[in-house]
C-alpha cells in the first residue's frame, strides 16, 4: 500500500513513513511536526546530549529529531573555548578567539573527525541511531564553513577580514570545509538520515549578495553535495531579511527560517520553493510568551497557508529552553487532530 493510500485509509503512519510521504508530496496521515532546543551542560558530553535529547524525545514524541550539540563542538579541537551563562537559547558564550590575525587562517590544521570533541559528537550520533533508527529520522547539524569561521573569530571581527584580507579568509574556508566534510563523512557511517546545515550569513544585513556566493555558497554546495547520499537534509537560513532566492539551488530537501519575523511568509514561499518548508511557530512571541491556545491558531494558520502538503510545523530557530511544557505540548497535539485546511 502506498503512503497516500495508508493516509486515506486513516492508518497511522511511523515517523519515518510520514516524513519520507511528506517529502515525496503525498498527503500524509497527519502534518509532521518538530521542535529543537539546546541541552546547556548536558551538551559538554557525548552521553550526556544522547540522554538529554532521548528524554525530550520521548516525551514529546517528534516526527523528526534534531540533534543540537552547542556551537563549538566543531571548533574545540581548533583552540576555540566558550562558557555557560545562562543565555534562554540555550547557547554558550565564546571565551577565547582562534583567529588573530590574518595569517592564523592559513595556519588552520585540517582535523581528524574521530578524534576530539568531534570524536565525541560521532559516538553521540552512534547512541542515539542505536535507539532511534530506523523508525524515527536523526539529523545532525552542520554549521557553513563560514558560520563556523565567525566564532574562531569573533562576529565583530569578521566582516573587517573577510573586506580586508579576503585571500587569508578564503584560505581558512577552505580548511573549515575539509573538516566539515571529513565530519560528515563519518557522521554518515553513525546512520544519520539528514544534516540541519546552519546558514548564518545569507542576510543582507550582514554580506552582499557578491560577498555571500564568494564567501559561503561554494563551500555550502560543496558540503550539500557531499550529504547528498542522505535523504532529510535541511537548510536553516538565521536571521533576519535573508537571501532567501540566494540559496533556491542548494540541494536540500527543506528550508527553514524565521518565517515568522522576515520575508517570505511560508505562502509566498510556497510558490517559490517546490520542496518542503519548515516553520509557521515564533519562538518567542508564541512558544514562549504565547498561550497554549495561540500556538494551536498560529499552527492552524501555518497548515492552512501551506495546505497541509510539503510542511513541517516548527519553530524558525532552536525552541528557547524556558518555553512552557504546555505550549511544546500544543504544538506537538495540534497535528494529531488530521486537521485538514
Amino acid at each position: 500500500m502506498e503512503f497516500g493510500e495508508r493516509a486515506l485509509a486513516n492508518q497511522e503512519l511511523t515517523h519515518r513513513e510520514r516524513m519520507e510521504a511528506c517529502l515525496s508530496g503525498d498527503q500524509p496521515d497527519q502534518v509532521p511536526v518538530s521542535l529543537w532546543r539546546h541541552f546547556p551542560v548536558d551538551d559538554q558530553t557525548p552521553e550526556g546530549l544522547a540522554a538529554a535529547t532521548a528524554a525530550f524525545q520521548h516525551h514529546y514524541d517528534f516526527d523528526f529529531i534534531k540533534v543540537t550539540p552547542s556551537s563549538s563542538f566543531c571548533l574545540k579541537d581548533w583552540g576555540s573555548d566558550d562558557r555557560w551563562t545562562g543565555h534562554n537559547h540555550g547557547t554558550r558564550e565564546y571565551t577565547k578567539d582562534v583567529i588573530n590575525r590574518p595569517d592564523d587562517w592559513y595556519s588552520l590544521p585540517i582535523l581528524d573527525p574521530r578524534k576530539g570533541h568531534l570524536g565525541d559528537q560521532l559516538n553521540c550520533l552512534r547512541i542515539l541511531t542505536t535507539e532511534f533508527s530506523p523508525q524515527t529520522p536523526l539529523v545532525q547539524t552542520i554549521f557553513s564553513p563560514l558560520a563556523q569561521a565567525k566564532n574562531l573569530i569573533g562576529k565583530e571581527r569578521l566582516q573587517v577580514h573577510i573586506r580586508k584580507y579576503p585571500e587569508a579568509v578564503l584560505a581558512g574556508l577552505e580548511r573549515i570545509t575539509e573538516t566539515t566534510l571529513r565530519f560528515l563523512e563519518e557522521a554518515s557511517r553513525t546512520g544519520i538520515d539528514g544534516i540541519f546545515y546552519a546558514i548564518q550569513h545569507a542576510q543582507y544585513g550582514l554580506l552582499s549578495t557578491t560577498e555571500f556566493e564568494a564567501f559561503s555558497k561554494p563551500y555550502d554546495l560543496k558540503i550539500l553535495a557531499a550529504a547528498s547520499g542522505l535523504w532529510l537534509n535541511i537548510a536553516h537560513l538565521h536571521g533576519e531579511n535573508v537571501m532567501f532566492d540566494e540559496i533556491l539551488d542548494y540541494p536540500v530537501q527543506v528550508l527553514n527560517w524565521h518565517d515568522r519575523q522576515t520575508p517570505p511568509d511560508l505562502m509566498t514561499a510556497k510558490s517559490k520553493y517546490k520542496g518542503i518548508l519548515c516553520g509557521g511557530l515564533r519562538q518567542w512571541e508564541t512558544m514562549v510568551l504565547g498561550t497554549s491556545d495561540q500556538v494551536r491558531s498560529e499552527a492552524i494558520d501555518a497548515i492552512k497557508a501551506t495546505g497541509g502538503r510539503r510542511f513541517i510545523l516548527g519553530t524558525g530557530c532552536v525552541l528557547p529552553i524556558i518555553a512552557p511544557h504546555g505550549n511544546i505540548l500544543a504544538a506537538r497535539h495540534v497535528v494529531s487532530n488530521n486537521l485538514k485546511p
